[in-house]
C-alpha cells in the first residue's frame, strides 16, 4: 500500500467532514434564527394578522349577489 496516498485520502476525508459539520452548524444557527423570530412574531402579532400574512389571498373580496 501506498503510504502517501492513504494519507492523501485520510486528510480529504477529514477536511469534507470538517466542511460538512461547519455547514451543519450555519444551518442549524439560521433555523434557531428563524424560530426566535416566528416565536417573536407570534407573540407580537394578532391571531388575524398572522392568518392574513399566511394566506393573503383570503378575506380580501365579498361576492354579494341581489
Amino acid at each position: 500500500m501506498d503510504i502517501a496516498f492513504l494519507s492523501v485520502a485520510l486528510n480529504q476525508g477529514q477536511i469534507q467532514q470538517q466542511a460538512s459539520i461547519s455547514i451543519l452548524k450555519k444551518a442549524m444557527d439560521q433555523g434557531e434564527g428563524n424560530a426566535d423570530l416566528l416565536t417573536k412574531m407570534l407573540s407580537e402579532a394578532d391571531v388575524k394578522a398572522i392568518q392574513q400574512a399566511a394566506q393573503p389571498h383570503l378575506g380580501g373580496n365579498i361576492d354579494i349577489k341581489l
